[in-house]
């Protein structure tokens, strides 16, 4: 009787219908990772590396004191100019505008220290060392762009030389403009001389150059945020 039974139900083990164990729940510790395609307007490699050195914003207040510094600068540039233009012979010209970077640069890098650090990197402290670095900075470039100028005002006076009707007519148009103000006028019959007025653009021209070197040397260098020790 016994084995009848066991018998009957492994029987109805066998004809049973078989259920299958319910998957368990799955709870990830964070969502699944979905590849987000690259945007084509976004450089990768060497370029994006290049685009990482000029932060937007940061980019923009320096972009913005660097059109004040290199307007003052200019200008601090063009008044030693004319003065040493006044003092040297036409054909030491070259040496006149080394003469006059040599005198503006140091009050220009003053003036753009302070801008650079309570505009643009906000740095706090380190005055001296920061100061002297921003030196160290234009310094390395000094040189360069000393030679830099000197050849590019005598390939400007050839230049204009060659081209010095079209420029007077302009100077003259601006001298009309500006009669009822002496020292512009006297300025600008100075630089109606092609040799004069190669001084002038060849500084500009520097100047455009050394703005954009300047930045990355100054973020990696001169402001540098130090590493706080852990």
């Amino acid at each position: 009787m016994l084995s009848d039974l066991k018998a009957i139900k492994a029987q109805e083990a066998l004809t049973a219908p078989q259920t299958l164990n319910p998957a368990p729940d799955i709870h990830p510790d964070h969502p699944p990772v979905v590849p987000i395609p690259q945007n084509p307007a976004i450089p990768a490699g060497r370029l994006a590396r290049i685009v990482r050195l000029f932060p937007q914003g940061q980019f923009v207040r320096y972009l913005c004191v660097g059109i004040f510094n290199t307007v003052f600068g200019y200008l601090t540039y063009a008044i030693f100019l004319f003065l040493f233009s006044h003092l040297l012979p036409q054909r030491f010209l070259y040496l006149a505008v080394i003469l006059a970077s040599l005198v503006s640069t140091p009050i220009s890098i003053t003036v753009a220290y302070f801008g650079y650090k309570f505009f643009v990197f906000r740095t706090s402290g380190n005055y001296l060392v920061e100061w002297l670095r921003c030196f160290a900075v234009y310094g390395v470039g000094m040189l360069p762009g000393l030679l830099i100028l000197s050849a590019l005002t005598r390939l400007l006076q050839t230049v204009l030389h060659n081209h010095r009707a079209p420029l007077l007519a302009i100077l003259a148009h601006l001298q009309v403009l500006a009669q009822h103000h002496a020292p512009l006028v006297s300025f600008l019959e100075h630089a109606s001389n092609s040799k004069a007025a190669a001084g002038y653009i060849a500084g500009a021209v520097t100047m455009a150059f050394t703005t954009l070197s300047g930045f990355v040397g100054h973020r990696k260098f001169s402001f540098k945020p130090a590493k706080s020790s852990a």
